[in-house]
């Protein structure tokens, strides 16, 4: 039987992080590591700035870290770069399907595109291409590599909005027309309770095959938003205050680890209960 510490412990284990340079994938690979696993940051840019300071880089993310480059929508690009991760490694344990677009929608001759009425198809192929079917063909690609094992962990990254709807009011503007209100976008929710199905489909399909996969949902992580936006999400909330950008580390490691080896097909909400009201 292990003990309490062993459960948690990655020591070994390599982990795929898509989105790996963002924000929140950054924070992904820090708990990775601190756990003694191997993060390998996956992004479609790897700008020279992300691997300065070998230092700083080491003592993050560990010596045996990496940068890759990857278009995860594109299936032979995904197919490269677990050929490079079994060549560096000889392995893969976790996949961390992060990756998704952040688009900025341009309020021009008075419309707002984040509006459905004027939302564009383009950016919805766009926004799905890369949230959906870039956690698809990663989770094909390396959950096909995992079973072969007979061992693995997939984590998909959704959101509280992956189980509830936007309140579009908390992203109004005094002063507009409705027609230029600001809108969380279609996309977000549409692809954030896609992850959510897909987990529950690849928990079952892989159930005999030693991989599990789970989503975790976290709600709105605090990141220098805007006072009066920061005010009404925190109104919806129970706990009034968005989360802090390292409460996630404890659910990662959690997912990650055999610390939650009879959970699959679960989401984990972490959202200081704004989805109880």
């Amino acid at each position: 039987m292990k003990n309490l510490h062993d459960m948690f412990d990655l020591t070994g284990r390599v982990a795929i992080i898509t989105g790996g340079l963002g924000f929140l994938g950054q924070k992904h690979a820090e708990t990775v590591a601190c756990a003694g696993g191997i993060p390998v940051m996956v992004d479609i840019r790897i700008p020279s700035a992300a691997v300065q300071g070998i230092d700083t880089w080491k003592s993050r993310f560990g010596a045996q870290a990496c940068a890759l480059k990857c278009d995860i929508t594109n299936p032979e690009e995904v197919h490269a770069l677990l050929a490079e991760v079994l060549k560096r490694y000889g392995r893969v344990d976790i996949l961390i399907n992060n990756a998704a677009n952040n688009p900025k929608m341009e309020n021009t001759s008075g419309v707002n595109f984040s509006r459905l009425e004027h939302f564009p198809l383009a950016q919805w192929q766009a926004d799905l291409t890369v949230g959906l079917t870039g956690s698809f063909l990663c989770s094909q690609v390396f959950g096909t590599e995992m079973a072969k094992r007979k061992q693995g962990v997939i984590v998909n990254i959704s959101s509280d909005l992956g189980v509830i709807a936007p309140d579009q009011r908390i992203y109004r503007q005094e002063g507009l027309p409705e027609e230029q209100q600001p809108a969380k976008p279609v996309t977000y929710s549409v692809v954030k309770h896609g992850l959510i199905g897909l987990t529950k489909y690849l928990a079952t399909y892989w159930a005999n095959s030693g991989v599990r996969v789970n989503t975790l949902s976290p709600g709105g992580v605090f990141n220098g938003q805007p006072e009066d936006f920061v005010a009404r999400l925190t109104n919806l909330i129970p706990m009034e205050r968005m989360a802090d950008y390292d409460e996630l580390q404890g659910a990662i490691l959690f997912l990650c680890s055999d610390a939650s080896s009879y959970m699959t097909g679960t989401n984990l909400v972490i959202d200081g209960g704004r989805t109880c009201w």
